[in-house]
């Protein structure tokens, strides 16, 4: 079958590209249910992946190597629908519709993806350099692998193979609700859930007490997987954060915000929406998770995984998106007229001075390495090299360049053009970055003497070493723990009777496994910091 089914795809989408052989893998999906894919059911169709290896050439006649087996499609993304070049969600299933875990391109075995086709985006690069940037930054992103796709003999260009977000311990890492420990609490974590708008068929939603336009999603579980004690605990969770961040106490550590939230991944997820002018920044699309607090000691909501930039970097032509000035968490101060809104604590947490603080001084250690201008141009021409073949088939698929896509920033009238004023942008948002974000820190002095304003370890990711910074706020007994992800006791490390103030100490990690860790710091046997590092 496999021969004749190849050369009438020749035939199918000779009209539009020649494509015989790349050096993006190939995937070929071809309808089994004689329905034509839509949103929503799915349909049964057959996947074949071509996929050589890094280094080689696929071509269109070499054996389906990677995957050859059915699948369950649909269109996916809700915006993002209006154009001609669809995404797809499917989920790899065996011949009796069973789902079938597999590792797709050499990613992490799962059975649950995305093909996402950049449309608006003509350098095609957005959503991958910002996931790039996230892992880099010590976070989980969703894997990305650029393919060639044919659907029903009909040559669709370059798309991106994404993972999408849902629980699994090399997706978002975090305990299964469903699974008892012998604490047996499944009640608090762990849940994903988003702020986002209302598509589709959303079993239930939950709106902020302090803003009716900011709903509130499970992203995974689904409402309808869990038991009315479960989705009412994340939501009283998100709750109670919300009064707390807007009371009097909002900055306490035991009544405010660090009791509910992972500052880190909070200061990560700022600087990369800002970054970007993310023109639905915060208020769709946007993730957060909770693990459970017998697995991560007390566990605080997560900011991430990121998702969806396609109109991000100066690529939306309103409400200010494509200007490199102004802070995108005050769009509804700007574009007041949409149906969901920015929640009230991504600017209200700009009244801390120890948070603003700490995220100055995060935005200049990630300026001197990932977040450099040297970095990111480096990266963005790697990537723009590895499509240079590729991109051209796909422009002749949708030719668009030269024209203008809702909505685009900006028009090139070239690939490179489009490249290059994502570059530029990126250059420009950063230094005025630079120059208006509040705080005050100075790096070259921190790392000789560590200023702990709360705690923080660093470098992170690190090697064979890093340091570990905390503050006491009274004088007792300090000791510092090392778990592994199953709670195993790494390193023990007994400080004695410390004074309120700031410490810090260095941890060798030569005998650690690659990986991430639990750091926990006891004060008088009470845990007052804990946090995650990640050995590279």
């Amino acid at each position: 079958m496999k021969p004749l089914l190849i050369s009438l795809l020749l035939l199918s989408y000779s009209t539009f590209a020649q494509l015989t052989t790349s050096n993006l893998p190939i995937l070929i999906i071809t309808n089994q249910s004689g329905q034509v894919i839509q949103d929503d059911p799915r349909v049964r169709a057959h996947l074949g992946v071509i996929d050589n290896g890094v280094g080689n050439m696929n071509n269109i006649n070499d054996p389906f190597n990677n995957y050859n087996d059915s699948v369950a499609i649909e269109y996916r993304g809700s915006t993002s629908q209006q154009y001609p070049k669809k995404g797809y969600g499917f989920e790899t299933q065996d011949a009796f519709g069973n789902n079938l875990p597999v590792g797709l391109l050499g990613m992490p075995v799962e059975n649950d993806w995305i093909l996402n086709g950049p449309y608006p985006d003509k350098t095609l690069i957005r959503n991958v350099l910002t996931f790039h940037l996230a892992r880099k930054m010590g976070h989980y992103a969703s894997r990305t692998r650029y393919c060639e796709l044919v659907i029903d003999g009909d040559y669709r260009g370059i798309y991106i193979l994404m993972e999408k977000i849902k629980k699994d311990g090399d997706r978002v890492d975090v305990a299964d609700v469903h699974i008892p420990n012998q604490w047996n609490d499944t009640i608090t974590g762990g849940y994903i859930v988003k702020v986002d708008k209302t598509t589709g068929d959303v079993p239930y939603q939950w709106t902020s007490n302090f803003n009716n336009e900011v709903i509130f999603q499970f992203q995974d579980p689904e409402y309808d997987e869990l038991d009315p004690l479960q989705s009412s605990y994340m939501e009283n969770y998100i709750n109670e954060f919300e009064a707390a961040i807007n009371g009097p106490n909002f900055a306490d550590n035991a009544l405010g915000w660090p009791a509910y939230i992972d500052e880190q991944s909070f200061h990560d997820f700022f600087i990369l929406q800002e970054l970007g002018r993310t023109v639905d920044g915060y208020r769709s699309s946007s993730f957060m998770h909770k693990d459970r607090n017998t697995l991560a000691w007390n566990a605080k909501l997560v900011a991430g995984p990121m998702w969806d930039f396609n109109l991000s970097y100066g690529n939306a032509d309103y409400c200010d998106a494509d200007e490199i000035y102004g802070w995108q968490y005050e769009f509804d101060n700007i574009c007041g007229n949409f149906s969901t809104s920015i929640p009230f604590w991504w600017e209200k947490l700009q009244e801390d001075w120890l948070y603003e603080q700490n995220l100055r001084c995060r935005w200049e250690e990630l300026r001197q390495g990932v977040l450099s201008t040297a970095y990111i141009n480096n990266y963005i021409d790697s990537v723009a090299l590895e499509l240079t073949d590729a991109r051209i088939r796909n422009f002749q698929r949708w030719p668009i360049i030269g024209q203008y896509v809702n909505w685009n920033g900006f028009v090139g009238q070239t690939y490179q053009e489009d490249v290059d004023f994502l570059k530029t942008y990126l250059e420009q948002r950063s230094v005025w970055i630079d120059n208006n974000l509040p705080g005050n820190c100075n790096l070259a002095i921190e790392e000789q003497e560590f200023v702990a304003l709360h705690h923080k370890a660093w470098p992170n990711p690190f090697t064979n070493q890093l340091a570990l910074g905390f503050s006491t706020f009274g004088i007792g007994e300090v000791v510092v723990e090392i778990r592994d992800l199953s709670g195993r006791l790494i390193e023990q490390r007994k400080l004695g009777e410390k004074f309120a103030g700031a410490h810090a100490i260095d941890l060798k990690s030569a005998q650690w496994d690659r990986g991430n860790y639990l750091y926990t710091v006891l004060f008088n046997g009470t845990v007052i910091h804990t946090g995650k590092i990640i050995k590279i």
